[in-house]
């Protein structure tokens, strides 16, 4: 009976550790909510203030309002590409904390601006602008070249994701395709007919031994002459009598632009 108190008295004390740790998380989470739109809506401000000074106060105030305006600007997209990028590249860690150096002398330069626009020496501040300007080309400069260079890089891997996907779809739909292989090899006026003779070429003349077979003066009824009787020296002898069955192919003339024949067997 003690084991199973102790038990549900464990149990208890786990529920109530497991609810205050998921309340706090709750809490904080929260707490970044609040200060993110407070930091955003402050920003908001602030830009709106200095747009506002740019455009109604013009001479050194409105000049420092546009520096302090570039240098937020910049900073600012330069941030988001930075940070928008390093979850999928893990090679924009070391530019991240490049551009966190770099931040530390953009809000040093902000500060400064800040501090310019209360002082009521016009003239002290008209001096000072030459090297605040030059120092805010200097941090822009950089900025942009991190931004820059980590668009470049997205863009690339981009590209080439890209390209490695055209060719993956151009071997899927060839292979989804597959029919029209069987159909081109089907084609016969694609492809020769297996077994059909190749045609002479341009000037070739038929022999005794190709196209349509002869018997010579047998069949043409002419006397035998002695160029007659050179040409059948190739074939059968005049005594031979007329051929009823297919002839043997073995016995026929041969060309050197003759293919071989097939040997078949003949019934007699």
């Amino acid at each position: 009976m003690e084991a199973a108190v102790a038990i549900v008295g464990l149990l208890f004390v786990l529920f109530v550790l497991a609810g205050v740790f998921v309340t706090v998380k709750a809490v904080k989470a929260a707490k970044r909510g609040v200060d993110r739109t407070v930091a955003h809506a402050r920003r908001t401000v602030e830009d709106t203030t200095l747009r506002a000074r740019q455009l109604a106060q013009p001479g050194v105030v409105g000049e420092l309002a546009q520096l302090r305006l570039s240098l937020r600007t910049s900073m600012r997209a330069t941030q988001e590409v930075l940070y928008g990028g390093s979850p999928d590249d893990a090679s924009l860690s070391e530019a991240i904390g490049l551009f966190e150096r770099l931040s530390a002398h953009g809000h040093e330069l902000d500060d400064e601006l800040k501090r310019l626009e209360r002082e009521p020496d016009r003239a002290t501040i008209g001096t000072r602008l030459p090297d605040l300007r030059e120092r805010l080309e200097r941090i822009t400069h950089s900025a942009e070249s991190l931004r820059w260079a980590a668009r470049d890089r997205a863009r690339k891997f981009a590209d080439d994701d890209l390209a490695s996907l055209s060719d993956q779809i151009d071997v899927e739909s060839g292979a989804l395709r597959h029919w029209t292989r069987v159909e081109d090899a089907m084609d016969p006026l694609r492809d020769p007919v297996a077994g059909r003779p190749e045609s002479a070429g341009p000037g070739a003349t038929k022999s005794p031994g190709q196209g349509q077979p002869t018997d010579g003066p047998a069949r043409t009824g002419a006397t035998p002459g002695p160029s007659d009787a050179a040409a059948r020296s190739w074939g059968p002898t005049p005594e031979d009598p007329p051929a009823i069955t297919a002839r043997d192919p073995r016995t026929q003339p041969s060309y050197p632009w003759q293919k071989a024949p097939r040997t078949e067997d003949t019934t007699t």
